[in-house]
């Protein structure tokens, strides 16, 4: 009785985000132990503990990256085990626990409440559980919708496969996972001239990638009229981007002969909206990216780097902190004392927030492109292309994943850990509470130059 009730306090000691943390780590290892398994694999034979952890990582994160080629190397068993971790963690363990819970009938308790909440990125606690319900509602219903559009291209292909095909890629893009099963590491490329396939995976990639706040905030519009500052912020930027991406992309390499240079003019805004939309976390894409121009990849590291927005299923600093960065710049420069966005006034701890994120960020990516260009001798954009990719959960690859040292497979198995549950919630995770009175202390000031 007093080690069960000892186990109890120690539980409401641990903080939400360790727990979430956590979560993310347990199934990681799990999905590691069964992509191990002979079973797994096609030829009857382990692909080994660091491949499969490296799998199990991308899956997990939602990232995309693959040391193998999915189709040839997974059976039906590891490719639904892939399927399974990108869906659990598409909305994240907690989520999915908590929905099943209600589902059973069972009351749920005040910390797992908060742990739902911080594991949605919610703002109202007491409307929690019925936001789970709706995410997961919601998620089901796009997936199949996208399933649904997918199949009419590839039924006529695959046949009755193409029904499993559907189901697989319609939830790799919504999760901006960015897993397929064409084969030989091409992801849509075959696709590039079918709009059907292309538009709908881009649609479920903004989908997946404007999260659960965003949803709910659009579904209560029609009764509310309003938007939070956070939806609009949201919206704005993501359209801005995707619209800036394209039109980036499609003047840098119209001319390239082996990205869009063979393509009709139709089909080259196709090709430059797709690529602008999944390198913001998809991971698909429908050129060839190992053949595109320094200028493209670097302008796919800058958009891989924001990601997608907050409580979503896609990576990265996020938009809102890309966002409230640049306003707080601005602000700054216009000598305004405080941020203001859309014409309302922004704390200076989300602020200090979001510096914090984004300093943790580049300070990560750095570390791991130093390592990783040591360890394997290749050309600096091509790492900091993987490695941006890693942490942004997004999955673009120019081909340099498959072939990695061990060492450079674990740093970015790291990578992808912290790029999907964030930096600065890893940071609060690992990190020992100060004292109150450390914490309550009032400093003098001092004085230092900048600039």
């Amino acid at each position: 009785m007093h080690i069960t009730q000892h186990k109890k306090n120690l539980l409401k000691t641990i903080s939400p985000t360790r727990i979430i943390v956590s979560s993310f780590a347990l199934i990681i290892f799990t999905g590691a132990c069964l992509l191990s398994l002979p079973i797994a694999s096609k030829d009857g034979k382990s692909i080994g503990f660091l491949d499969a952890l490296f799998t199990s990582t991308s899956a997990t994160c939602v990232t995309g990256l693959v040391v193998a080629d999915t189709l040839t190397q997974w059976t039906l068993f590891g490719q639904l085990v892939i399927l399974l971790l990108i869906q659990i963690g598409g909305l994240g363990l907690i989520t999915l626990a908590t929905f099943f819970s209600v589902l059973l009938g069972r009351k749920i308790s005040m910390k797992g409440k908060i742990l739902a909440q911080e594991s949605i990125s919610d703002y109202s606690f007491a409307d929690v559980i019925r936001m789970i319900k709706s995410v997961i509602r919601i998620t089901i219903f796009v997936e199949l919708i996208g399933a649904t559009l997918l199949s009419v291209s590839f039924i006529p292909k695959f046949g009755l496969r193409g029904i499993y095909m559907a189901i697989f890629h319609a939830v790799s893009a919504f999760c901006n996972a960015g897993f397929d099963l064409m084969g030989d590491y091409q992801s849509l490329t075959q696709y590039s001239n079918d709009p059907l396939v292309t538009y709908t995976v881009a649609s479920l990639i903004i989908v997946g990638g404007l999260g659960f706040i965003v949803w709910k905030d659009l579904y209560e519009f029609r009764h509310t009229r309003t938007l939070y500052l956070h939806t609009k912020l949201v919206l704005i930027l993501s359209a801005s981007l995707i619209v800036f991406g394209a039109v980036f992309f499609l003047i840098s390499e119209h001319s390239n002969p082996e990205t869009m240079g063979s393509l009709n003019l139709f089909e080259k805004v196709n090709a430059a909206f797709f690529q602008s939309v999944t390198c913001r976390t998809a991971g698909f894409n429908t050129v060839p990216l190992n053949e595109m121009n320094e200028m493209s990849k670097i302008m796919t590291i800058f958009l891989m780097f924001i990601g997608a927005a907050p409580g979503s299923t896609g990576g990265g600093i996020k938009v809102t902190t890309f966002g409230i960065l640049v306003m707080a710049i601005l602000s700054n420069i216009m000598g305004n004392e405080e941020t203001v966005v859309l014409r309302r006034r922004v704390s200076q701890m989300v602020v200090n927030k979001a510096l914090t994120i984004a300093g943790l960020s580049m300070v990560l990516i750095f570390i791991m492109t130093t390592i990783i260009i040591n360890v394997e001798k290749q050309p600096f954009v091509n790492v900091l292309y993987e490695v941006t990719s890693a942490f942004g959960t997004v999955g673009l690859s120019t081909g340099l994943t498959p072939g990695l040292h061990s060492i450079s497979k674990l740093m970015l198995v790291f990578t992808m850990f912290l790029g999907r549950v964030g930096p600065l919630s890893f940071a609060v995770a690992i990190a020992i509470r100060e004292k109150k009175k450390l914490q309550n202390a009032v400093y003098p000031e001092g004085k230092i130059m900048v600039g």
